[in-house]
């Protein structure tokens, strides 16, 4: 699947399948791992422009407090919740 975003919405991107299932990181950690830790909004922003939410998994993302945060693909954060309680993480 050839990804079309910018340079780093397809870091991002692409950092974001590496996240095991059954496992949650938070905006600031993609930042971080990404090598731009102070853009946590861009981070976020380019998590919301994702072209295939499931198959890039943005739902294992979350906000540092620890609570769900957005998710752009159908249905939003019940979605969200739903394919992480699949995963195991229950909110």
């Amino acid at each position: 699947m050839k990804l079309k975003g910018t340079k780093f919405q397809v870091k991002v991107w692409t950092f974001l399948k590496k996240i095991p299932s059954g496992n949650v990181i938070s905006y600031s950690q993609v930042a971080k791992a990404v090598g731009k830790p102070s853009a946590v909004r861009a981070v976020a922003n380019a998590i919301g422009k994702n072209p295939y939410p499931i198959k890039i998994p943005c739902h294992r993302v979350i906000r540092s407090n620890g609570s769900l945060g957005g998710y752009s693909g159908k249905g939003g954060a019940q979605t969200k919740k739903k394919l992480l309680k699949k995963e195991g993480i229950i909110f």
